[in-house]
């Protein structure tokens, strides 16, 4: 995502490290590159020099902070200045009590306006709201029935436990389909049914052309005298560069949007619309499309975004995602049992899961700081993860629980019903046992950091853990034979012959 513009100017602003403090020379040479890197971006003009300018204003004279170099600092200010350029804040849908919020989304073909329905009803399910789809889409072939399958896709595979239903009516499709009276007469519907069956969300998936006309701008009008939609989306192709934001702000002068929706950000190297839209329209970009999956779709946030592109990595999105998929109550059971050593191929492939539902490795690894230029040119095989999850699939259930019981035959089994080589299967037990030890012994480390934590603090470490349902140290102690230990019993002595002393 953004991968051009992030190379060109991290190159840019490098060039100011070494340098004792910030000058207006250095500068300038500096924000030559930037404004390079931004028009190659396919960022607007007028947009490139007013940033350059705002920018330069910003940096020239600063004093550099001590713990930080003057690269460092200049990449500061330019991610504040990107953050503004794109937001200034995050912009979030807003949901009306009672029920349904009207969501009508608009947009040219081709943008990927109808899966961008389903993406959104994803997102919606998984926080809990009961979403009906309406396809008022009547001029495209086909594109009510495209419009079904979606949805049914993401009933069926998106997380969440609220309902998403669709709303159709093929058969005003056709010779009698162009005209504006039916789309208007379907979307009444859709409404009628979310009031009557308590939707808390209605989704409108509208008409598009291949470029906005006075046609398509009467039917999107009546559609919304008709529903008065509570909020209205723009759905903009972030490929196309300079013709999204053009298109964009063509369709906001004759028909006022809340909001934009970004597709196929993750495709888009250069990432000019993503700087543009705002600026040029005064609509907040809301959600950005990162990949073809029902849960590639992120609310956007500008400072983010801004440090995605300024290679600083996106830790907070990861958390988040994180948040999403793993169950608290499952992340606490698994912390116990990785505690007490008890950690099995079962936790194993569930974590590995729950990494695979929060996107592709590549991605993830992307939002760590630093990491995201370091891997750009590198082939993440994702099958792997595939190859990994058939060996334990192939496994019985005590393997799984405790994989000591496998031995040569039962690699061979396992190798055998996985399509995979006896090499491969030593080689997962024998990480799987690394992973086992390691876990363990970070647990010990973290009770160690505890005990010392504690006698810092005047308590003892030995009634501290008994009462925390460890075993008693002392009683530990005297487990050799003859229930002594000769070794406590010998400190016990030196200790008395101290008091005495004393």
């Amino acid at each position: 995502m953004l991968d051009a513009l992030t190379d060109k100017l991290g190159a840019a602003l490098t060039k100011l490290s070494g340098r004792g403090r910030i000058t207006e020379d250095n500068v300038q040479e500096a924000m030559a590159e930037v404004r390079t890197a931004l028009i190659e971006a396919d960022v607007q003009l007028e947009i490139v020099e007013s940033f350059c300018e705002g920018v330069m204003m910003d940096a020239v004279g600063r004093e550099v902070t001590r713990s930080l170099k003057p690269g460092q600092q200049m990449i500061g200010i330019v991610q504040e200045h990107l953050s503004q350029l794109m937001g200034p804040a995050a912009t979030e849908l807003f949901f009306v009590d009672p029920g349904p919020t009207v969501i009508m989304l608009c947009g040219l073909q081709g943008t990927g306006k109808t899966t961008t329905c389903g993406k959104l009803a994803a997102w919606l399910k998984q926080r809990g709201k009961k979403t009906l789809v309406a396809a008022a889409d009547l001029q495209r072939p086909a594109a009510v029935e495209q419009l079904r399958v979606v949805v049914e896709g993401v009933e069926a595979g998106a997380k969440g436990q609220a309902a998403v239903e669709f709303h159709g009516e093929p058969e005003k499709c056709g010779e009698h389909g162009t005209a504006v009276g039916a789309a208007v007469e379907v979307c009444i519907n859709a409404l009628r049914k979310a009031r009557a069956e308590r939707h808390d969300v209605l989704i409108i998936d509208t008409a598009g052309r291949l470029h906005v006309d006075d046609e398509l701008m009467d039917e999107l009008h009546a559609i919304q005298r008709a529903v008065q939609p509570h909020q209205v989306l723009l759905v903009v192709d972030a490929m196309v560069g300079q013709d999204a934001v053009h298109s964009a702000k063509t369709f906001h002068d004759r028909l006022t949007m809340d909001g934009v929706i970004l597709t196929k950000l993750d495709s888009d190297t250069r990432g000019g619309a993503a700087l543009s839209v705002k600026e040029v329209t005064g609509t907040p970009i809301m959600f950005i499309g990162t990949g073809e999956k029902f849960d590639a779709l992120e609310p956007f946030h500008p400072e983010r975004m801004a440090g995605r592109i300024l290679g600083m990595g996106d830790v907070v999105s990861l958390v988040e995602k994180a948040q999403d998929e793993v169950d608290e109550a499952e992340a606490e059971a698994l912390a116990e049992k990785m505690m007490k050593g008890e950690f099995s191929m079962n936790d194993f492939i569930k974590q590995i899961k729950s990494i695979r539902r929060m996107g592709s490795m590549k991605s993830l690894l992307g939002m760590l700081p630093g990491v995201g230029k370091a891997i750009r040119n590198m082939d993440v095989d994702e099958s792997q993860l595939d190859r990994l999850e058939a060996m334990v699939g192939s496994m019985t259930d005590d393997e799984r629980e405790n994989a000591k019981l496998i031995n040569k035959s039962r690699v061979r089994r396992i190798s055998r019903g996985s399509g995979s080589s006896n090499t491969d299967v030593n080689r997962l037990l024998k990480q799987f046992q690394m992973m086992k030890k390691m876990t363990s012994q970070m647990a010990g480390m973290a009770m160690l950091g505890k005990m010392k934590a504690m006698k810092e603090a005047g308590a003892d470490p030995d009634s501290a853990m008994t009462g925390m349902g460890m075993p008693d140290m002392s009683a530990l102690a005297g487990m050799g034979r003859g229930g002594k230990s000769t070794k406590t019993s010998s400190v016990k002595k030196k200790f008395k012959q101290r008091k005495k002393r004393k």
